[in-house]
């Protein structure tokens, strides 16, 4: 492998400070970011291909920091709802759903398109008749099932809730098409199995996608059997071993919510599986403590306006330090869903209790209390943000504002603040939950507002920024999508940074985003590099070989 010189453009390396003028890469590794003259003098008498920025940027690639690929890429193989946005729609793509495949499966709707977030199981029916169908909603926090599938689980108006799920019914009690949470494996184990060809094809196309947003690795929020899916465990080791996963990978294994201290032995078990692994590692442990807002699960420290009720902790508090501790002990660090604020604060009690010294962080925090938020910085926990979701928009404006009362409604997604209390901040999509181009969530991160062009847009209150004395930096946003990411994936040794030593994991942008009256919820990946070999070109990029008659 030779050596490559990107100059033209500015060169943002992630350390702070006025940026590079020029970047050098030999054998895959960065050997220089300072001027011009200085890169070439790293490189040598040559040869070593000459890449032109033409004022374009050259920064390091993003790694997401939540995010489901295998699930994502599925969706985009089946019945993909997720860029639709009515349930016209919806059931239009229903209807051609594969009729060789004995149910509909896939997923991806929006409860803004449903009165109250619910839609019904008769429309499913109507559009599939007879046909089981299985389609979680873009949270994956909850299903809309057809009668087929219902009859199929044993589902009827006498089934309980299971524990950590709810059955929508109607008044009389007979199921209404819509299962949450823990209600959702009532149908999941009748699904049809995935293969491993099936979840082979879906890495690989999940890799190809992200790499064309500029995505040069990740951490799967969650490596196990949930919702339907099955573990991807293997899928990774056997894309590893044949040579197909080029990202660098952190894989955040499944906690088992119904299960208690006894699963660490397995999870030890599951991560020395990936020890020997070049491009994936298994050094983290996902622990779901609550669901979402829209359908009530949150946990939060007051109740729900009009509800009676705080939401559900899917693992008792108490039992939670327990588990952490014993995780930080055996060298995991714990990655946290958490959406409110009681279990914003669960978690933080959990780790201020059983240890901080590997890197837990917490993501989505839709709602936090203000006195728990100088606990991050003092705790070491970094905050996980989802920043695409910090807007007003259809579905958080109807469905969880007026249940939050005005005092929740300050509390919401508040990055600048955990930010300016010394925190650390690091950022993903939770793809195929939102789109996972990063670009849409840093123009919310920096502007608090819906990007132009979304399918929120037209939401009337969709340019009002929300809390806008929490919007962040575009530096700030970078650094989270950059080096704060690769942070909670223990990846920051090489990758995050344009430090010397580093792998070349680079994306040129199609602008500069720093540059006055610039739009950032359009800007492209031109060209996306991983260990300086080229993974994406988007258009074309000015290369040629110095000397010229080498």
């Amino acid at each position: 492998m030779g050596g490559i010189l990107f100059t033209g453009g500015p060169v943002w390396t992630g350390l702070g400070g006025p940026r590079a003028g020029a970047l050098a890469v030999r054998d895959g590794r960065i050997v220089a970011a300072g001027t011009p003259a200085e890169a070439r003098a790293a490189l040598g008498a040559g040869p070593y291909d000459l890449v032109d920025l033409a004022g374009r940027m050259l920064m390091p690639g993003f790694h997401d920091a939540h995010v489901h690929p295998v699930s994502g890429a599925l969706e985009r193989l089946r019945c993909d709802l997720s860029d639709l946005h009515d349930r016209d729609a919806y059931l239009r793509a229903v209807a051609a759903a594969d009729p060789g495949r004995p149910w509909v499966t896939g997923g991806g709707w929006s409860m803004s398109a449903f009165p109250g977030g619910l839609p019904r199981r008769e429309d499913l029916d109507a559009a599939a008749p007879g046909r089981p169908v299985f389609l979680p909603n873009r949270d994956h926090h909850s299903a809309w099932v057809s009668s087929a599938a219902l009859a199929r689980a044993g589902i009827d108006a006498t089934t309980p809730d299971p524990p950590g799920g709810r059955i929508e019914r109607d008044p009389g009690g007979t199921p209404t098409g819509v299962l949450h949470e823990a209600a959702m494996d009532l149908v999941t184990p009748l699904l049809p199995p995935d293969t491993d060809e099936d979840y082979d094809r879906a890495l690989t196309e999940a890799q190809r996608y992200l790499f064309s947003l500029g995505i040069t690795g990740w951490q799967d929020a969650i490596v196990g059997a949930y919702a339907g899916s099955r573990d991807q465990l293997g899928t990774y080791l056997r894309a590893d071993a044949a040579g197909r996963l080029r990202a660098r990978v952190a894989g955040a294994l499944w906690w088992e919510r119904e299960r208690g201290a006894e699963q660490l032995e397995t999870l030890t078990a599951r991560r020395a599986l990936a020890a020997g692994a070049t491009r994936f590692r298994a050094g983290i442990v996902k622990i779901m403590q609550d669901g979402v807002a829209e359908n009530f699960t949150a946990a939060m420290l007051e109740p729900y306006v009009g509800k009676g009720f705080c939401g559900t902790s899917n693992v008792d508090p108490a039992r939670l330090k327990d588990h952490v501790a014993a995780l930080d002990r055996a060298g995991f660090a714990v990655h946290f869903h958490a959406i409110g604020d009681r279990a914003v604060r669960e978690c933080l009690d959990a780790v201020e209790a059983g240890g901080t010294t590997r890197r837990h962080h917490i993501a989505h925090l839709h709602v936090v209390h203000p006195a728990d938020v100088p606990r991050f910085g003092a705790l070491g926990v970094t905050a996980n943000i989802q920043a695409l979701w910090a807007t007003h928009h259809e579905q958080n404006d109807t469905l969880c504002v007026p249940f939050f009362g005005p005092e929740r409604v300050s509390h919401q997604y508040p990055f600048a603040a955990i930010a300016r209390a010394g925190g650390r901040l690091a950022a993903g999509s939770d793809w195929p939950v939102s789109t996972p181009d990063p670009w849409p969530a840093i123009h919310v991160a920096v502007h608090r507002t819906e990007p132009p062009g979304s399918a929120e847009s037209s939401w009337p209150a969709s340019q009002t920024p929300m809390l806008p004395e929490q919007a962040l930096t575009l530096e700030q946003a970078l650094t989270a999508y950059t080096s704060g990411s690769a942070y909670v994936s223990h990846l920051d040794d090489v990758i995050g940074t344009l430090t010397p030593g580093k792998a070349a994991d680079l994306v040129v942008l199609d602008r500069d985003p720093f540059a006055p009256d610039t739009t950032l919820h359009d800007v492209r990946a031109d060209l996306v590099l991983i260990d300086g070999e080229t993974v994406h070109e988007r258009g074309s990029t000015t290369v040629r070989t110095w000397p010229d008659h080498a």
